[in-house]
């Protein structure tokens, strides 16, 4: 959520970054709106209250005929608290509710625009040209079923569609993913964590996902638990309620979990193979930092994320994400996208977001910086979606016979495998 405060002193800021996301403006004057009713019904409260205890110190003093008088006013007034506070609790309760409704302020140099009004910062690596290599590329399903690496047919058959097997090879391939994003990450300081799969609602609520993604998330009723669709959800909210330090802080944590989206709206969007599944597991990269040192750390994380993508000798492009595109808790967003050959076209394989102080404030994180207590910022960055990662891998790396070449940071977790080899041919 956003600083009150900013809201009441330019609230015409926080209607640009409305407007820049595609999201209702008329929600920013029902928020000043509401929030002018709590504070004006505090007040009436307290000064309602303070003239109770005034009064009940003079009851007693009083002479028979004035007690009379005081004790009829003193019902007035217990009547008027009792209105003062459930009014300022109704309307607490409704700035509150407002305000959870409202994304997160965009910085102003984002793109404005929707999913296709991106801006391309970078490009890396070289895209083969299979034509003038002498063979047409494979599909990943393809080349998995060749490497006996993917089976979405049992997959289906056992849990429905957008669900898989990793068998053999390919099971060798995500553990081997998994070690070698975990490795760099370690090098880099971070510190690895295994998260849970299912959080509480306030956990859900606090990272911004049962806002407009709330269509996405798998949720069990009986237990009123969530199933995550990131580790950003466990690593955000680990630390929820808290006050850190500032000499503790950047906290840096990556996280392996499986994760679970209902990928509701995308019917008929990548039905063949597993780019876009239910279930798949993840590293997460999770940082909590002074909010001055956000824009800094949001660079460091597309670095690692670069370099991550380098190792595995992907061409891929770096994008600048445009502002109806970015999600409720994010104030920017990069996406790294790989070049995917069958498709003829750039994916997200990773991404990484600023949400500033967004989560931590519906998380109440804060940091202890002298005698001074406020929010931090938190960000987060994939290091490695396994599922898209293994479809970029295959694709790019194929040979003509159907085999696939091993990039050298995965070899040590692949008992030293150059190639891997078809089961079939």
């Amino acid at each position: 959520m956003i600083d009150l405060r900013l809201l009441r002193e330019d609230p015409d800021r926080v209607r640009a970054s409305q407007r820049a996301r595609g999201e209702d403006v008329a929600l920013v004057d029902a928020l000043l709106s509401a929030d002018e009713r709590r504070r004006s019904s505090g007040v009436r409260f307290d000064e309602l209250r303070a003239e109770q205890k005034s009064l009940g110190k003079l009851i007693p003093k009083a002479s028979a005929d004035e007690k009379a008088e005081l004790l009829k006013r003193a019902e007035q007034l217990k009547a008027d608290v009792k209105a003062a506070d459930a009014e300022r609790d109704a309307a607490d309760t409704e700035t509150q509710e407002l305000l959870l409704r409202l994304g997160n302020l965009v910085y102003p140099d984002v793109p404005v625009g929707g999913e296709e009004d991106f801006v391309t910062l970078e490009t890396h690596g070289t895209i083969r040209d299979f034509g003038a290599e002498g063979f047409e590329p494979k599909d990943h399903l393809e080349l998995g079923q060749i490497l006996g690496a993917i089976d979405v047919e049992r997959g289906a058959k056992v849990s429905g569609s957008r669900f898989y097997f990793l068998t053999g090879v390919g099971a060798l391939l995500e553990l081997a993913l998994v070690n070698a994003a975990m490795a760099q990450a370690t090098a880099a300081g971070f510190t690895p964590m295994l998260t849970p799969a299912l959080v509480r609602p306030q956990s859900m609520a606090g990272t911004g996902f049962l806002g407009q993604a709330a269509q996405d998330v798998y949720h069990l009723d009986k237990d009123d638990l969530y199933l995550v669709g990131t580790s950003e959800v466990p690593l955000a909210a680990y630390h929820m309620d808290e006050i850190i330090d500032a000499d503790k802080l950047p906290l840096r944590y990556a996280g392996f979990s499986p994760c679970f989206r209902r990928e509701a709206g995308s019917h008929g969007k990548d039905t063949r193979g597993i780019f876009r599944v239910h279930q798949f597991d993840k590293v997460e990269m999770f940082s909590y930092v002074s909010p001055g040192d956000s824009e800094a750390e949001h660079r460091r994380l597309l670095e690692w994320e670069k370099e991550w993508l380098t190792s595995l000798e992907l061409p891929f492009r770096v994008i600048d994400v445009a502002t109806g595109d970015l999600g409720a808790s994010a104030a920017r967003k990069f996406d790294c996208e790989a070049w995917i050959p069958t498709q003829g076209k750039y994916r997200e394989l990773t991404s990484t977001s600023d949400c500033t102080e967004f989560q931590s404030r519906r998380l109440s994180i804060r940091v202890r910086d002298g005698k001074q207590v406020k929010p931090l910022a938190t960000l987060n960055g994939t290091l490695c979606a396994v599922p898209r990662t293994i479809v970029a891998l295959l694709e790019n790396h194929q040979l003509p016979d159907g085999s696939v070449y091993v990039p050298k940071v995965l070899r040590p977790y692949l008992g030293g495998r150059e190639v891997l080899e078809p089961v079939t041919k």
